[in-house]
């Protein structure tokens, strides 16, 4: 007969084993983004910026599934690095946009290298990554 509380064993929830795989993988980045001075949130919120060049900080909240409590801080210190500026929107001043300067873009240089690095740092095949980041992605779909 089951148990009445096997459903709060750890080795019964789904949250467990992503909160532990998501700490460890920040956990590998650390070291080489230390080289590059960034932390792990600059890094994607650069990564971002890297792609679109200019957009707003609700839709790079919207992209990160990160509130604006995080990402000013962060957006705060990438700007003091000279890596972006933020500016009122000439059109609706409620909307702030963030762009990535000159000097912003020459780091993406110094960034290339990691996601091979990191690659290393997992021991999954091409089809397993594949398959794994479908399914946390049709999890994070399906949680909006």
């Amino acid at each position: 007969m089951s148990d009445r509380f096997d459903c709060l064993k750890i080795e019964n929830q789904l949250c467990f084993p992503l909160y532990a795989c998501s700490k460890e993988i920040i956990r590998r980045y650390k070291p080489f983004l230390d080289e590059i001075d960034l932390t792990y949130t600059q890094y994607i919120t650069m990564m971002i910026l890297w792609e679109e060049k200019s957009t707003t900080v609700k839709d790079l909240g919207t992209r990160l599934y990160l509130d604006s409590g995080t990402l000013t801080p962060v957006l705060k210190k990438l700007e003091s690095k000279g890596y972006i500026v933020r500016k009122r929107s000439d059109s609706d001043e409620r909307s702030l946009i963030v762009s990535i300067t000159e000097k912003g873009e020459l780091l993406q240089e110094q960034a290339v290298c990691i996601p091979e690095k990191m690659s290393g740092c997992v021991d999954l095949d091409k089809d397993e990554v594949r398959q794994l980041y479908t399914l946390l992605y049709k999890i994070l779909e399906k949680m909006q």
